[in-house]
């Protein structure tokens, strides 16, 4: 068990330069393999048609200058096409088959020839036969290939003289085989040669084609080593989505230790005052009944200020791929309780939500966004409420983005003092009860999901609206 163990533990998956190289070299091989086989039978079949018609010629070349006296003995009053057929064993044989008989050539006098199995063919009738076996002139196993051709004699156009006869002209295997070997070993050799030579190419190939994928690779290893502080963005289409992401993580890191440093600042700048105010009061020697207020005051105080800092903490920081939230479902939760709120003033929601329209990121981001600019709205109000959210579409492959506005039927704010309302702590109104710190609240939650907030007149109710667009994710 232990030997399993450490063999799973030292393998290591294949690279991609690898993978790619195997897959490619074993479809190069199997390509290259059953190439050199379908042309070594195109070229034997082309070798055996051409033999075939070679026999076929001898046959006729004969056929034309064999003559049969009255006994019906075999005459051949021409030279024989090919010196060979008067060679004894020179691998090219005649055999001429008549109702009575036969006659062979010079040449198949010696070697003992295939049997004629069916004998003599029926005029007009062609037969191509082999490899069939032979025993060669020096007692040797040989094989041959016979062409067959049958034929009708008749000297005087006197059907009462005409008898068939068959022509059989044999050649040797071994020329065929010959030229068989010089034809596989070329052609083996040369795709040989050119197996190698692709095997070469495509690897310069591949170097080339991965090289974007290895400059990917030093580009994040300078990243972790510190030595820039992001990837570059010139990349092939296809690795875009993989750097965008890795940026994008990058960021959301860095602005997450930005935050949390100055949450940490802001915290203890924030502690400095009230333990300072409580050090005084140690030193000042002052009543047991007076410290004891000083100090549940100031207790107090900080108590606040670090459930504020931590709340600003957590509503500023989001995950960067995060699932898909609903808007309808949470929107309705917080719109029940503020109808319950301001219900003397009777203001009714609607909404306009598309059904794929998706917030992607912290359901505390949704409910703290969506909160806020719900009871703004409700809070300046005469009778409506509307909230509108639709997807914003998105290139390629990326999840789309988010465009969510809210509007009312209030007095609107004027474009001079909409930098003013945003700002923590600034309220529209004195009169108006609140801190003056959602829309800022808000906008911090866009900022850090890298969207925009935008306040105008609303076209539909005449009021404010407050328009926010979340950019598609990578």
């Amino acid at each position: 068990m232990s030997g399993r163990l450490w063999f799973f533990k030292r393998w290591r998956p294949r690279s991609l330069q690898a993978r790619q190289l195997l897959a490619a070299s074993v479809g190069l091989v199997a390509f290259l393999a059953l190439a050199g086989y379908a042309l070594d039978a195109a070229f034997a079949d082309t070798a055996k048609a051409n033999l075939r018609e070679r026999l076929k010629n001898y046959a006729t070349a004969y056929a034309a200058g064999i003559d049969f006296t009255r006994d019906r003995s075999l005459y051949i009053r021409e030279q024989p096409p090919d010196p060979r057929f008067d060679v004894p064993g020179s691998g090219l044989y005649l055999q001429v088959v008549m109702p009575d008989g036969k006659g062979n050539s010079m040449s198949a006098e010696g070697p003992m020839l295939p049997t004629l199995g069916g004998g003599m063919l029926a005029p007009r009738q062609e037969v191509f036969e082999g490899p069939l076996p032979m025993i060669q002139i020096d007692g040797s196993e040989g094989s041959a290939y016979r062409y067959g051709m049958g034929l009708v004699w008749d000297a005087d156009a006197d059907p009462a003289t005409e008898f068939p006869y068959t022509i059989y002209v044999l050649e040797d295997s071994r020329a065929l085989g010959a030229q068989l070997r010089v034809f596989r070993g070329r052609v083996w050799f040369y795709l040989g040669g050119i197996g190698l030579i692709l095997l070469l190419l495509q690897t310069v190939i591949l170097q080339w084609s991965l090289r974007p994928m290895r400059r990917v690779i030093n580009e994040l290893t300078k990243v972790q080593r510190g030595e820039t502080e992001r990837m570059s963005e010139r990349h092939p289409r296809e690795l875009e989505p993989l750097t965008d992401s890795i940026n994008a993580f990058i960021e959301s890191e860095r602005e997450n230790l930005e935050r949390q440093r100055n949450t940490l600042a802001d915290l203890a700048h924030s502690l400095k005052t009230p333990l300072a105010v409580l050090r005084t009061q140690l030193d000042s020697g002052a009543r047991d009944e007076d410290l004891r207020e000083e100090f549940d005051v100031q207790l107090r105080r900080m108590n606040n200020l670090v459930s504020y800092q931590l709340a600003r903490a957590a509503s500023s920081g989001h995950k960067l791929f995060s699932a898909p939230l609903p808007i309808e479902s949470n929107a309705e939760e917080i719109v029940r309780g503020l109808e319950k709120v301001y219900a003397s003033k009777g203001v009714l929601c609607e909404f306009d939500i598309d059904p794929a329209a998706r917030f992607h990121g912290e359901p505390g981001d949704l409910q703290e966004l969506l909160g806020n600019l719900l009871e703004n709205a409700f809070k300046w109000a005469k009778r409506r409420v509307l909230l509108t959210a639709h997807p914003l579409p998105a290139p390629g492959a990326r999840r789309a983005g988010l465009v969510l506005s809210v509007d009312d039927d209030g007095p609107g704010i004027a474009p001079e003092d909409i930098a003013k309302v945003l700002q923590r702590g600034v309220r529209g109104d004195e009169r108006v009860q609140g801190h003056g710190i959602g829309l800022s609240i808000v906008q911090d939650l866009i900022k850090d999901y890298r969207g925009e907030l935008q306040v105008k007149r609303s076209p539909e109710l005449g009021g404010a609206r407050f328009e926010v667009k979340l950019p598609p994710g990578p």
